[in-house]
């Protein structure tokens, strides 16, 4: 008698009102800037029994930008960086998981800001899973990796008189993403 196992394929849907892009940079070589990114976007789908081959993609529009300085900020959208009218979005589509201990994985996947796609390497960590008041279903992850501004386009920089520049290279990331469960297509929610 042979057992036959049939993968439950899910879809889990990023709630944006419950999740953050957020990153931190040297500033003047002296402190450290930081600010987020509004309305994230995204999918993780596969195998619940599986994380190991599950994928996962986000979306994080540049608009969204928040330092808490308006100048700043627009700055941030122009050409000088992230050049938010010819590349409105971020996107990172997800290659491998790896999974290191219950609740810790390595997730290897592609990174696009501006035009360029480079691999990164984000460190996730599961916050747990429970069901919300509506009968619903989620989950919650929070990632993060460093990566080089410069390898992705973003080469603006100004020179200080007393040395350095104004903004650092590496650009530490942290995601915090809670999730919540689609319902299998053609169930109607059931």
């Amino acid at each position: 008698m042979s057992t036959v196992t049939t993968a439950v394929a899910t879809t889990w849907a990023v709630d944006s009102s419950h999740s953050v892009a957020e990153f931190a940079v040297r500033h003047m070589m002296i402190s450290t800037v930081k600010g987020h990114f509004a309305n994230v976007t995204g999918t993780l789908a596969g195998d619940e029994r599986d994380a190991e081959h599950a994928s996962i993609e986000l979306t994080i529009p540049v608009a969204g930008i928040d330092t808490r300085e308006p100048k700043r900020d627009a700055h941030l959208r122009s050409g000088d960086f992230f050049d938010a009218d010819r590349f409105p979005n971020i996107h990172f589509r997800s290659h491998r998981i790896t999974r290191l201990a219950t609740d810790k994985f390595s997730v290897t996947g592609d990174l696009t800001i501006r035009d360029i796609t480079r691999p990164v390497v984000l460190s996730v960590e599961s916050g747990g899973s429970g069901h919300d008041p509506w009968g619903g279903e989620r989950i919650g992850f929070s990632a993060s990796t460093t990566i080089n501004r410069q390898d992705f386009g973003l080469h603006w920089n100004q020179a200080l008189e007393t040395g350095g520049v104004l903004v650092g290279n590496d650009v530490k990331i942290s995601v915090d993403l809670e999730l919540l469960k689609l319902a299998p297509a053609g169930t109607n929610g059931r």
